[in-house]
Parts: C-alpha cells; sequence; structure tokens
C-alpha cells in the first residue's frame, strides 16, 4: 500500500475538492501577526479567522506561530510549510478545510532567544497569545503578578534570559523600545475574567522592577485589550488524524477537530495596526464584560461542573455526562437558577437561549472533549466559573445548593488523586500537590478537609471562605461526592430542598 502524501504546499493544488483551500496567494504573505501558544484551540479559532480575513481584505499581514512550551511545531506545522487541516464536525459530519494564515513556525522552548526575535520585529504589530491560565503567572484571586513563582524570580534575576511569558514579553517590549519604537498589541485569547487586565497587570508589574523606563514606554506604546473567545476544540487524536487520510487521501500531522459554533468579542482598543477580524465574524466592542461573564459563567461552568461530575461518575466524555438525565438536570438547574440571575445584561443576546444552546453544543457526539482534559488546571478556572456566581449570590442572601455541587467537585477530583484515597486518577493541577498533601494528612474527614481547602487564598477570598453557609454546603458536598454513591447524593440535590442534604453528618475517618 502506498503511504499518503503529506500536507504541503505543494500539494494544495491536487487535494480533492471537498477539501476548502486557502481563498489566496499564500507566497505572497508577510510576517504581520505573532501568537504565543499554536495549540489545537489557536489553530481552530484565531488562525482561522485570519484565513478568513486574508480571504475577504487581503493585506499580506500572515502569522507566525511560535511555542515557549512543548510540543514542538517543527515536526508538525513546519514540516507541512505552516498548512494544517481543520475538521468541523457534527455527530456523524465531518467538514474539512486548509487554513494557510500561519506563514512560519518558531520553537522557543529551549531559550527565549528565537521567540525574543520574533516578538521584537518591527514587523510584528499585534501579538496575540493561548498560554492556558496558569501562563500568566498570576494569582487567581487577585490577578496580580505572583513573585513568588519559580519562573518569575528566576527572570527577575536574569531578565536577558526569560522563561515566563511576563518575562518574555518584558524582555521584547524591552528590545522593542531600544530599537524601533513601534507600538504594538498584546491579544490575550484565554479564558481569564479581563484577560488583557491581567495581561497587562503582569507585563506592567515586571517592567516597573527594571528600572529603565520601560513602564513609561508600555504606557504610551502597547495596549492590552480584553477579549473573549469561543469555539469548543478537543485534544486531536489518532482517529482524527486518520479519518483526514482516509478521507481525503493524504496524511496531516497537525489536524484539529472543532464544533461549527465560533464566537470572538474584542475590546476595540489598539495600538497601532488593528486586524478587521470584525469583518470576518468577531465583534469588537467597548466592553467585553458582558459576554465574558455569559460565557465564562454559563458555557465554561457548565463544562467544568459535567467534567469533575463526570469523573466522579464513570463518565469519560462530556457528551456523555450531559447525555446524563441526572447530571442534565443538575446542570440546567444550575444555569438557570443560580448562575443566569447573577449577569449582565448582553447585547443581542438572550440569556435563557443562550443556555439551551450551550448545553445542545456540548450534546455534539463528534466533539471528544475527554473530562480529564476540561479537569485540567481547575484551581485557575473556578474562580470566574463558579465562585464569582456563588459570591455575587451569597451577597444577595441567594441560595447556592448548586453552585456550590462543582466547587466541591473539584476538591473531591483532586482528593482521589491522592495516596490515602487510592490514586483513583491522575491529575493536572497547580495546586494537585497541596491538595495531595492535605487528603493524605486527613483522610475521610470532609469538615477538616474543607477548611483546609478553603485557607488556599490564592483560590478561595478569605470572605468566601469564612462564609458560613458555602461552608456547611462544600462540606456538605464532599460528604457526598466522597461517599460510594456521588449520583445518589447528585440525585438527592435535585430533589432538594437544599434542608435535606445540607444537615447529614458529615464523614469523619
Amino acid at each position: 500500500m502506498t503511504a499518503a502524501r503529506r500536507l504541503g504546499p505543494a500539494l494544495l493544488g491536487r487535494l480533492p475538492s471537498q477539501v476548502r483551500k486557502p481563498a489566496y496567494d499564500r507566497a505572497a504573505l508577510k510576517p504581520g501577526i505573532a501568537h504565543i501558544g499554536v495549540g489545537a484551540f489557536h489553530r481552530c479559532h484565531q488562525a482561522e479567522y485570519t484565513d478568513d480575513l486574508l480571504a475577504k481584505d487581503f493585506d499580506r499581514r500572515g502569522l507566525v506561530g511560535v511555542n515557549i512550551r512543548p510540543p514542538l511545531l517543527a515536526e508538525t506545522l513546519g514540516r507541512q510549510g505552516g498548512l494544517y487541516t481543520r475538521l468541523i464536525r457534527h455527530n456523524d459530519e465531518v467538514e474539512a478545510r486548509v487554513i494557510g494564515s500561519i506563514v512560519r513556525v518558531v520553537d522557543s522552548q529551549e531559550s527565549a532567544a528565537p521567540a525574543l526575535e520574533v516578538l521584537s520585529s518591527p514587523d510584528i504589530g499585534v501579538i496575540t497569545m493561548t498560554v492556558t491560565e496558569k501562563g500568566y503567572c498570576h494569582i487567581p484571586s487577585s490577578g496580580a503578578l505572583d513573585l513568588d513563582h519559580p519562573d518569575i524570580v528566576h527572570d527577575l534575576a536574569n531578565p536577558q534570559a526569560p522563561r515566563s511569558v511576563p518575562g518574555i514579553l518584558a524582555r521584547a517590549l524591552g528590545l522593542r523600545m531600544a530599537s524601533h519604537s513601534r507600538p504594538v498589541t498584546l491579544l490575550s485569547c484565554d479564558n481569564i475574567p479581563t484577560n488583557g487586565i491581567v495581561l497587562g497587570n503582569v507585563v506592567r508589574a515586571f517592567a516597573a522592577r527594571r528600572g529603565d523606563g520601560l513602564a513609561d514606554w508600555i504606557a504610551a506604546n502597547v495596549a492590552f485589550p480584553s477579549a473573549m473567545v469561543d469555539r469548543i476544540a478537543p485534544a486531536t487524536t489518532e482517529a482524527d488524524v486518520d479519518t483526514v487520510e482516509q478521507r481525503f487521501g493524504y496524511r496531516d500531522g497537525a489536524v484539529v477537530v472543532g464544533e461549527r459554533f465560533r464566537q470572538w468579542v474584542i475590546e476595540n482598543r489598539f495600538a497601532g495596526h488593528v486586524p478587521r477580524w470584525d469583518l470576518v465574524g468577531a465583534t469588537f466592542v467597548d466592553d467585553v464584560t458582558p459576554f465574558e461573564h455569559l460565557k465564562m459563567r454559563v458555557l465554561n461552568g457548565a463544562q467544568t461542573t459535567l467534567g469533575y461530575l463526570g469523573v466522579l461518575g464513570g463518565l469519560k466524555h462530556t457528551f456523555e455526562a450531559i447525555a446524563d438525565p441526572l447530571l442534565a438536570t443538575l446542570v440546567r438547574r444550575m444555569l438557570t437558577e443560580e448562575t443566569l440571575p447573577t449577569l449582565m445584561p448582553v447585547p443581542g443576546i438572550l440569556p435563557a437561549a443562550y443556555v439551551e444552546q450551550s448545553l445542545s453544543r456540548l450534546t455534539n457526539t463528534a466533539i471528544r472533549h475527554r473530562n480529564h482534559q476540561i479537569a485540567t488546571d481547575g484551581s485557575h478556572k473556578i474562580v470566574q466559573r463558579l465562585l464569582n456566581p456563588i459570591r455575587d449570590r451569597l451577597a444577595k442572601g441567594e441560595s447556592i445548593a448548586l453552585l456550590s455541587v462543582p466547587v466541591a467537585g473539584w476538591m473531591a477530583y483532586l482528593i482521589k488523586a491522592s495516596t490515602r484515597f487510592g490514586r483513583a486518577w491522575q491529575v493536572s493541577d497547580p495546586f494537585a500537590k497541596k491538595i495531595a498533601a492535605i487528603a493524605d494528612r486527613i483522610g475521610a474527614d470532609s469538615e477538616a478537609l474543607a477548611d483546609a481547602i478553603l485557607a488556599i487564598d490564592a483560590i478561595f477570598d478569605p470572605s468566601l471562605a469564612a462564609n458560613t453557609t458555602f461552608r456547611a454546603h462544600i462540606i456538605a458536598g464532599l460528604d457526598g461526592l466522597l461517599s460510594n454513591d456521588p449520583m445518589g447524593f447528585i440525585r438527592q440535590v435535585c430533589a432538594g430542598p437544599t434542608q435535606a442534604w445540607l444537615k447529614q453528618p458529615a464523614r469523619s475517618a
């Protein structure tokens, strides 16, 4: 059997007609936008918007993709001239498109130098990034730069050879100031509330410690707009790669998969060049906050809830969790009864309809989003998705009976990864070791476990941790979710009323 040809520029003209191809002259592209963190989401979202823009309004500005963490790009996108296939999958339907907006990829995992060369170039007017919540080296509960973060400690001592995102960006801006002084926009595309403010905070805080005028230059020449991004794009599997080869006859080592729905809302505050993504479906607004609250608290809140409770209930994927009548009831009620009242009005969007649209998106059986993947780095996610709406409701004396369940679910998920609780699964979370140590020390005492975890003030604001109503719900949640029948506890919660399950005695060692 002849090996399938690998995707690359030479193959573009010979691809089957059902594969959509770039509708512009890729040979005429030049670097204009840099992106840090070229993972599946970027390739399924910002790079596709840029591909659309190049087809509609060709200004020759292509993307330079930079990775400062694994994986290496040279082995996949680099071998394919920046080309890759974006599959849209909805249940049994598959739609293929080759994206051509990435003109160059740069691996900067071993040294910051290659990244700094790109980011400091006068050709680059916009730097976007998807580096995950933990990439900003901030304190989740406050948004401030974490000066005790090992990479920040290193970078402040070695500013010429930075490792962290804030350190690399500050160094790149220093090089821009010293050479051509052209303005630049730094655009976060991560799921962090007020992500532009957080990015600006950590970069400016780092720069202020240099004392060479960089902080003043940044104030005059750099913009940090906030943005809300949305498209479900799970990690690519070998089956996805095989799908391209079997259906379309070529091999692609950089396939990405996503749903049809996509959204990008950007604060209209740029420094210098403005890519007109608004011409191809993005929305430029004065204030991203209402859109951001809606998406993080509804869609992401639902994903987090289904992720943790799904794992605890023995379910592997999100679509399986939402198909469970009990979990679907809990999530729909949580969003409708408790989350929606915390939202501010969103122009052009009916919140109740958005809830149904979001839950419908999660039923797509072709988007095999693993619950363990959604559960990754939960300590950086639960603040905006769950704790902030909980605080809003407590401030008004309103019930948190449903919103508190996934918070307890996050705790139970990490507790059960500890040695004392049988290492039920492997987890990836910045606070996993700390919570495992708590679980190993305390054992099956829900009240003591809750108090020790709530004392982590980088996650839980002390005033929230001290709230007796919140604490009681978390203790009851841990009791139920760490029991031998977590789904039975969820059934009890859904049956209500709150007092029936809230006053159950705590488990003890």
